[in-house]
């Protein structure tokens, strides 16, 4: 029998669970009446929260989910600093810029001193502030020609869904290269077919989310320099390096695809995925102070000096920036490299261990793409399951690992996805293995019977 609150006082002897909060269910519609003793209300959310599962087994998501302590305390120290309250916090405003001209150097800039770049709240805002700084440079440039401006299109490989957004917001036509079987990313031939005068810029992917791989981006700038040549269109490239951003420059130094290549005009990246920041970190670096057009920066002055911002939100705390910069100084690029590198490698071992089975075919290992692995099922699978089968039964076991289709053109083949984070041990995935083929087994003996229109997925998916 539930109980209700009588107005009795809870004895500061009681113990936790024979309190008056913890007698009753938490308020769900209605704005509570009377306050509440803390620890009593912090044990009910802290035992709510338990429901959300363990986040270091969530496989599905690429953003951080370990941190070490010193980072839980300077994101304590800081949760009350606005972010954009630089005149009040100028020393936190000062290692923002810090952390920018730091990546401007990783990302290898030929001005990393002096040029522009902001944080944000994550590397969707971060990409539609550099799909802006594009279509502004597009329009300026067909102002000046006396060309119409009221149909720009962005070229698009594989892309994050922050993109179709981004073109849906700011009224701008997206196309995307297509993909076929064994083909999950763009080429160079599709993204200059899509091209035209009025493309305001070509978006290539250092990470695409459904198969982790890297698109070819020094072949798509090569590509996009001759088609200059041939028919006078300069056209600017964004990278979104939401992950490969923070993984390419470590492990893979030889990889061309940063602002050494002169037509990338701006990255985007996540700190808080393999940059290792806390949720709610992300960066937009552009390759000189020119790119970025003055017309997007704001000034506001009525927080104690004129201060520009250029970035979609307003207030946000500022820990998660000071985080990023203790990581940059607390790792190095050495102490970087040593992560990532220990992502890859467990990312091989996974696939080494899922190619044994034999029932599977392995489309990304963490060749030439973010750590992690893609697989389907191929045509020795027993037929008494299928992947989104096999996600729940996972699921079970407390492990996320989603299954989805690939993109149009490809929507008959499902795929199971695993992204190999700091955190997630060779042990860990050892347990993960195991669960696997304890459940092709437990398939075996109890097959799971679908109809065809159940294989769309109504399973755990992502």
């Amino acid at each position: 029998m539930l109980h209700t609150k009588n107005g009795n006082e809870t004895k500061a002897i009681d113990d936790v669970f024979t309190s008056l909060e913890l007698k009753t269910t938490a308020e769900r519609y209605m704005f509570p009446i009377s306050e509440a003793i803390p620890n009593d209300t912090y044990q009910l959310v802290h035992d709510e929260l338990m429901i959300d599962g363990n986040a270091r087994q969530n496989l599905a998501t690429f953003c951080t989910t370990y941190e070490e302590k010193n980072v839980h305390k300077l994101m304590d120290e800081s949760m009350i600093k606005n972010m954009i309250d630089k005149d009040e916090y100028p020393q936190t405003a000062e290692i923002e810029m810090r952390c920018v001209h730091m990546l401007a150097d990783l990302w290898n800039s030929p001005t990393s001193k002096t040029t522009m770049g902001c944080s944000t709240t994550g590397s969707s805002e971060a990409a539609m502030l550099g799909g802006l700084a594009m279509k502004w440079r597009w329009r300026e440039k067909m102002q000046k020609l006396g060309k119409p401006t009221d149909k720009p299109n962005l070229v698009t490989g594989q892309v994050q869904i922050c993109w179709d957004k981004f073109a849906r917001y700011w009224d701008i036509e997206i196309r995307t290269a297509p993909v076929k079987k064994g083909q999950y990313h763009a080429t160079p031939e599709q993204i200059v077919a899509l091209c035209d005068e009025n493309t305001i810029g070509v978006v290539s992917t250092l990470g695409i989310t459904v198969s982790l791989q890297f698109d070819p981006v020094k072949d798509i700038a090569d590509a996009l320099d001759k088609l200059q040549k041939e028919k006078g269109l300069d056209i600017p490239m964004h990278i979104d390096g939401a992950s490969g951003a923070f993984l390419a420059p470590f492990v893979s130094p030889d990889l061309v695809w940063d602002f050494r290549i002169p037509r990338v005009k701006s990255i985007n990246a996540s700190g808080h995925k393999f940059g290792l920041a806390p949720l709610g970190c992300g960066w937009v670096v552009w390759r000189e102070e020119s790119d970025l057009p003055k017309d997007l920066i704001f000034y506001v002055n009525y927080l104690g000096g004129n201060m520009p911002t250029f970035a979609l939100n307003f207030s946000r705390p500022g820990g998660q920036v000071i985080a990023q910069y203790y990581l940059f100084l607390r790792l190095g690029r050495e102490g970087y490299r040593k992560i990532q590198q220990t992502c890859y490698d467990t990312a091989k071992y996974f696939a080494d261990g899922l190619r044994k089975l034999g029932i599977f075919d392995i489309i990304a290992d963490g060749t030439d793409s973010i750590p992690g692995v893609v697989w389907t099922l191929n045509s020795k699978a027993p037929g008494t399951f299928n992947l989104y089968d096999m996600a729940t039964k996972l699921r079970s076991n407390g492990w996320l690992v989603p299954a989805y289709t690939l993109p149009p053109d490809c929507t008959d083949i499902v795929v199971e996805r695993v992204l190999i984070r700091h955190g997630v041990s060779t042990d860990l995935i050892d347990f993960l293995l195991a669960d696997i083929v304890s459940a092709i087994k437990d398939f075996e003996k109890n097959p799971v019977q679908h109809h065809t229109e159940a294989l769309t997925g109504t399973a755990f998916h992502h």
